[in-house]
């Protein structure tokens, strides 16, 4: 299974409509079972002080249905002050505190950062490349930056750039070979 994840809880977020872009790449090109977890819409109960010794019957259900199951995971992520969103730290952060190694160990992964400025997220990608390395999770190397992302779309929204629409499929037809 391939989960891809929105790493922003931002709601109505840009991370999303890529995110969903990508998913809908992937169960297009795999017949393995593709699912979608954004940030944005999981309940955040399970964010209190407390949370490393006792995890949220709400996050359990996450783990249990996207993170657990998961062979590959798709991190897509928008710039935040030069790295990549807390939300996404702190989610990763509290499935380690159940079945630590079951999580990511072992694990692939594929990066997409997202910006509206000229680096397409490079920082953030190499950021969560460390933290996801630590946890024992191989990520590819060919991490995709999309940078000007409101300059790759048309007046309702969608990405209509052919060079970052071929550049996504290129990278999710190479991560299900990966």
């Amino acid at each position: 299974m391939i989960t891809v994840i929105s790493g922003t809880n931002r709601k109505n977020s840009e991370c999303l409509r890529f995110a969903t872009l990508y998913y809908e790449m992937l169960r297009e090109s795999t017949e393995e079972d593709v699912k979608l977890l954004a940030l944005e819409h999981i309940p955040h109960d399970w964010f209190f002080p407390e949370m490393y010794k006792q995890q949220a019957p709400s996050l359990k259900r996450l783990q249990d249905e996207y993170i657990l199951p998961a062979q590959k995971f798709v991190f897509v992520m928008p710039e935040y002050n030069g790295g990549f969103p807390g939300a996404l730290k702190l989610f990763i952060d509290a499935c380690t505190v159940r079945k630590y190694t079951s999580n990511f160990q072992g694990k692939k992964a594929a990066l997409v950062g997202i910006a509206t400025g000229r680096a397409g997220n490079l920082r953030g990608m190499e950021h969560l490349t460390g933290v996801l390395n630590y946890l024992g999770t191989i990520v590819m190397p060919n991490k995709l930056p999309i940078s000007r992302i409101s300059d790759l779309k048309n007046g309702e929204g969608e990405v209509i750039d052919e060079g970052t629409l071929e550049a996504m499929r290129a990278q999710a037809l190479e991560f299900v070979r990966f």
